[in-house]
């Protein structure tokens, strides 16, 4: 796979972060019954208090159109609030995100969906959020079900559905999007095991045209499977980084990275 292949040409920087910071308030002691808060007026240690926390602290990144980079680190090191940052679900408290193309944010699958609403219809509500028509999403809609294998259940309101057949439904939209950048996080806990390999089949169909990849894991194979480079992350810092190298047959090799 080269950066520069498939349907995308050449390779212009697709998401660029500059110094970007995020902060989130934590309010301590806010649930008080009427005994704390008596407490609270003769012990500060009681009183409610909001405390800033750094999920993201000064990262700046640049990803090339058709490049695949692993986010790696510890649970709360902030890589997942950093593909919210990317995809624009959450604004910066400080610093610049600028992400170029159709993105398809496989962080929350679902999240966009009404429950009152049929598969079918939700699959025409989700496309119109990614900016197609309707006349596109009808030239999808056939690969959408047949992908998530929802046939006989895609004119069931989603509120039906099991949590598995709202994941795959959610994915299947997704990955039909054609786009241009794809955040995922943590991709192989989408489904069974057959869905999984299939998800992961169409990811290296998309990656082999030359769609750009932003992955959240903690798996190695993945990262080393899909990924030319990787970027480690401890406290919302990013501590480390290299690239995986690729032999000449094209099959990439990892360097060796500390978890």
């Amino acid at each position: 796979m080269t950066a520069s292949s498939g349907r995308h040409g050449a390779a212009p920087t697709v998401v660029r972060l500059d110094d970007v910071v995020k902060e989130f308030q934590v309010l301590h002691n806010g649930v008080r019954d009427l005994k704390a808060r008596m407490v609270g007026l003769f012990d500060r240690r009681w009183r409610p208090r909001r405390e800033a926390f750094r999920a993201v602290d000064g990262v700046s990144l640049t990803v090339d159109r058709g490049e695949a980079i692993a986010l790696l680190g510890p649970n709360g090191s902030g890589k997942s609030t950093l593909l919210q940052l990317i995809a624009g679900i959450l604004e910066p408290t400080s610093g610049r995100v600028v992400a170029t193309g159709r993105i398809a944010p496989l962080i929350e699958l679902g999240v966009g969906f009404h429950p009152d609403l049929t598969g079918a219809e939700n699959i025409y509500l989700n496309a119109s959020l990614f900016g197609l028509a309707n006349r596109q999403t009808r030239q999808r809609y056939d690969r959408i079900v047949r992908f998530a294998e929802l046939e006989a259940f895609i004119d069931t309101p989603v509120k039906n559905y099991s949590s598995g057949m709202y994941l795959r439904l959610g994915f299947a939209i997704a990955v039909h999007m054609e786009p241009d950048v794809m955040l995922a996080d943590e991709i192989l806990a989408v489904g069974d095991e057959a869905f999984q390999q299939k998800c992961m089949q169409r990811i290296a169909e998309m990656r082999a045209d030359g769609m750009t990849l932003i992955l959240v894991t903690h798996s190695r194979e993945q990262a080393r499977a899909f990924c030319q480079r990787w970027v480690r992350l401890e406290h919302g810092r990013i501590v480390d980084e290299g690239r995986f190298e690729a032999s000449s047959s094209g099959i990439v090799r990892p360097v060796a990275i500390d978890d």
